[in-house]
């Protein structure tokens, strides 16, 4: 079973329309991971540095850029280009499939941008409502 962006999934003998769907789920869980999607965003302009990665992303540690560039390169989104220089140059670029899923998060981006007001006044209103009803348990 997938827990998490760093499991590895083994084979444990389920129905195929099962493991079917686990890989699905596995493949959402990835991408909407919280770093992934800036990664997979960045690499969408061309191919990027670690450095120029981790500057990019705001909050991202060095261990989790690390995790999640593993992660997508295991799954084919991303390729990882090491130069043999000193010192080592290594680049990460979006593969074929981390394009075609672009125009999703695109998509998705843009919605996230038109309804950003909209969520942040029905965050407020929640709160409001929950801390006046705090008293009533």
């Amino acid at each position: 079973m997938f827990l998490g962006n760093n499991d590895v999934i083994e084979d444990d003998g389920a129905p195929p329309a099962e493991r079917e769907a686990c890989t699905v789920l596995e493949a959402l869980n990835r991408i909407s991971g919280k770093w992934a999607i800036g990664i997979l965003l960045n690499l969408s302009h061309g191919p990027v540095r670690f450095t120029e990665l981790e500057r990019a992303i705001p909050g991202i540690s060095r261990r989790m850029l690390t995790l999640t560039l593993r992660n997508l390169e295991r799954d084919g989104l991303i390729e990882r280009t090491v130069y043999a220089t000193v010192p080592p140059k290594v680049e990460y670029r979006g593969t074929e499939m981390a394009d075609e899923l672009y125009t999703s998060l695109k998509g998705l981006t843009a919605w996230a941008e038109r309804h950003r007001d909209a969520i942040a006044r029905s965050r407020d209103s929640y709160d409001r409502e929950q801390a006046a009803g705090a008293g009533d348990l």
